[in-house]
């Protein structure tokens, strides 16, 4: 079985296995307790905290521990928002291809009175410095625009849009999911005030997240009911998970520019090896994206007939967002950046890790032509469009 849907989830590694696990058995403990068992266990929370922030150049009391990049991003979010309601300020800046998690917290916002501002993203999936500054309002009271795309992992310029928003002392959160433990953060030297980022991403467990937050905002609480997280998220911390976490995103930081010098070079081929199917297209920018991602259309196919092809060949894929999987609708993502219905609909997410090797690579370029080419094959629509009664889309 060759795994190659990574950005959706990752295997837990070896080092975070074994921190939880040795963390189960001997630092179990309520960390709120006081007795000495409970503070054994504070202290390996107080530590994952501070691993957690060096990796990002944060300080520790700037880490809050969640359930994930969802809760992190609606907190987030819904903070600023409501920073912004008090001083009057109302409208916030988006983008069109941002996950679920910040799509839906923005409508939910825009029900309460807020207004939305969603970018349009450019074919090559980039959102530029200069949109975000032409949107910003005296009353703009957030930019969120995520770190790398979740579904075509091209990268944004995030540095820039950081110095942009802290120029015009407004908020700048970036969804960091897909970003954190495979591309360097600096959260000071990049302008970001707010972070979000999920454990099963970089090999953590599931169920665990973290929420930087910059000294001075003020974080709106959105679980009550316990003083854990300084009062802003209650909740019996789930220490093992979070010791985990940063056992995790420790060993991705230190292995990082070695694992993406080997998945550049992974993901050259592939690209290269797909691109030689005729009617398919690349999603997003071919050079500035996750050192993991490969995402391509292919014409006169759905894609989760593609899917379950290749999940009879070995290979584990997807058409987009783990999270709307289930969904029969087209990405989103690939409808913002100008691909038609019936080009979305025949997409293929392909995310791999530092285990994949090049023999793995040939195999998968060779099982995706070989899908590609019977799915058309039975396909009336593609007999339409070779013998010239239908149009093709893709060159």
């Amino acid at each position: 079985m060759i795994y190659a849907d990574n950005a959706a989830t990752t295997m837990m590694s070896s080092v975070a296995l074994d921190a939880m696990i040795n963390c189960i058995k001997n630092t179990w403990g309520n960390p709120s307790s006081l007795y000495e068992f409970g503070q054994k266990a504070a202290e390996v929370l107080a530590e994952s905290r501070q691993i957690i922030a060096k990796c990002i150049n944060a300080t520790a009391d700037e880490i809050y521990f969640t359930s994930g990049g969802s809760e992190s991003d609606n907190q987030a979010i819904i903070s600023a928002a409501k920073i912004g309601a008090r001083k009057g300020k109302k409208h916030i800046i988006s983008t069109a291809f941002e996950h679920h998690a910040v799509l839906y917290t923005l409508k939910k916002l825009e029900h309460e009175g807020f207004e939305i501002e969603l970018l349009d993203v450019h074919e090559n999936g980039i959102i530029l410095p200069e949109q975000i500054k032409n949107a910003i309002r005296d009353e703009t009271c957030l930019v969120t625009i995520m770190f790398a795309n979740n579904e075509i992992g091209t990268i944004q310029p995030i540095e820039e849009i950081g110095k942009i928003c802290r120029e015009r002392k407004i908020i700048f959160h970036t969804d960091a999911v897909q970003a954190a433990g495979h591309l360097p953060i600096d959260v000071d030297a990049q302008n970001i005030d707010m972070l979000s980022m999920s454990a099963h991403k970089f090999h953590g467990a599931k169920g665990v997240g973290a929420l930087y937050v910059r000294k001075g905002i003020k974080l709106e609480s959105l679980i009550e009911g316990g003083a854990q997280e300084k009062g802003k998220r209650a909740g019996t911390e789930n220490v093992p998970a979070i010791c985990a976490m940063a056992t995790a995103l420790n060993d991705s930081c230190k292995n990082l520019e070695t694992n993406s010098r080997k998945l550049l070079n992974l993901r050259g081929k592939l690209i290269e090896g797909l691109k030689k199917i005729p009617r398919s297209i690349l999603n997003g920018d071919e050079n500035r994206r996750l050192p993991n991602n490969v995402n391509f259309c292919f014409e006169g196919i759905e894609g989760e007939s593609l899917l379950l092809l290749l999940d009879d060949k070995g290979i584990c894929a997807s058409s987009g967002s783990a999270c709307t999987s289930g969904s029969l609708d087209p990405s989103h993502v690939l409808l913002a950046i100008g691909r038609p219905h019936e080009i979305a609909h025949g997409s293929l997410r392909l995310s791999l890790d530092e285990n994949i090797s090049e023999s793995d690579v040939d195999y998968i370029i060779k099982s995706v032509a070989e899908v590609v080419e019977y799915l058309r094959g039975m396909s009336p629509l593609w007999k339409d469009k070779i013998s010239g009664k239908k149009e093709f889309v893709l060159k």
